[in-house]
């Protein structure tokens, strides 16, 4: 993952944002998606190490670096993975509280499975709805309330009440309206 300062950029923009990273990677590099954030702009991309300075350098003209991430699979705690999944997500980096969230979900089994699938799910309604894919994302909102189900009102630090509180208010305006967990 490659953050990029968001110099005033939209989730409208990302489409255009991704054909104009491609065609700076004209190196051995793949430019799969931008999601659009408030500070920041997201891609995700393979690049050889080697040429990681230079597509950074080339996408400079749609912001400076703000930070970069090998995302890999990770093993770790559960109560570990949940803080980070949190922190992600109350950074607006949405695909990568899914995946540290999906590592919590894995030691999970029975209806707290259930729950932290909920949490990912929302997560990922709001990377789509970063990528200009609302309708996709406001779809999922349905499956995350489902997900959520009875579960109790808080998991660890995160007030579950209060996220399907936020899907059904969502759901009714038919928006996305980011909020920290």
């Amino acid at each position: 993952m490659i953050h990029l300062k968001n110099n005033g950029y939209l989730p409208i923009h990302s489409t255009e944002l991704v054909y104009r990273a491609r065609e700076c990677s004209d190196m051995n590099a793949s430019v799969r998606v931008a999601r659009v954030a408030s500070t920041f702009i997201e891609f995700d991309v393979s690049v050889e190490p080697d040429c990681l300075d230079l597509l950074i350098k080339k996408l400079a003209p749609i912001g400076e670096l703000d930070n970069i991430r090998h995302v890999v699979e990770e093993k770790i705690g559960k109560e570990q993975g949940i803080k980070d999944g949190v922190y992600y997500f109350n950074n607006e980096r949405f695909w990568e509280s899914h995946e540290s969230l999906e590592g919590v979900w894995k030691q999970c089994y029975g209806k707290e499975k259930d729950l932290v699938q909920g949490i990912i799910l929302l997560a990922v309604a709001f990377a789509h709805g970063q990528k200009n894919e609302l309708s996709i994302g406001i779809g999922m909102l349905s499956r995350s309330l489902e997900k959520l189900g009875d579960s109790p009102a808080m998991y660890s630090s995160i007030d579950v009440d209060r996220i399907r509180s936020k899907i059904k208010e969502m759901q009714k305006t038919k928006d996305l309206t980011i909020f920290a967990i």
